[in-house]
């Protein structure tokens, strides 16, 4: 499979901007909470917040060392360790948006711009993941986890697929 580079590389500076952007609000989130953060599970949280930014952070970290494998395997000339690291990569990133589901609203500037771009990057990702992120962003408050789960239950177990 050939594999364009430009695309790679623009995708690769998008998400280091995107990493840097959540891990700046991980490290403002993390200060702002103080000992108050394992208190309290519910959606929204101090502590459900924390574990929803390091979601964000990790999967698009992930996202970003596929992207960044991919690019050198096609400048050595290893295409078939490229196609591994760029259908990888084109996979939705493990923990985007859903971690931003677990987040107090509103949600912070850079974390809102965070996601903005990543949705931006939507043709690059093999699911709809713009869709996501836009729901996501319009929740009015944290979604995750339910306070009900036998409702969440049925509600998963009877949404279209």
């Amino acid at each position: 499979m050939i594999h364009d580079l430009a695309e790679l590389g623009r995708v690769g500076r998008a998400l280091s901007e995107v990493l840097d952007l959540l891990k700046s609000e991980q490290q403002r989130l993390e200060q702002q909470q103080g000992q108050d953060r394992y208190r309290d599970g519910t959606a929204g949280s101090p502590m459900q917040t924390l574990h929803g930014i390091g979601q964000l952070c990790s999967g698009v970290g992930d996202v970003l060392k596929h992207v960044a494998l991919a690019a050198g395997y096609i400048s050595l000339g290893l295409d078939k360790r490229a196609d591994n690291e760029v259908e990888l990569a084109r996979m939705k990133p493990v923990g985007v948006p859903s971690g931003a589901d677990r987040m107090v609203r509103p949600l912070g500037e850079s974390t809102v711009r965070a996601l903005e771009m990543i949705r931006d990057l939507d043709g690059f990702f093999d699911t709809e993941l713009g869709l996501a992120i836009d729901v996501t962003l319009a929740a009015p408050q944290a979604t995750y986890p339910p306070d009900d789960w036998a409702a969440y239950q049925r509600q998963q177990r009877d949404r279209p697929e």
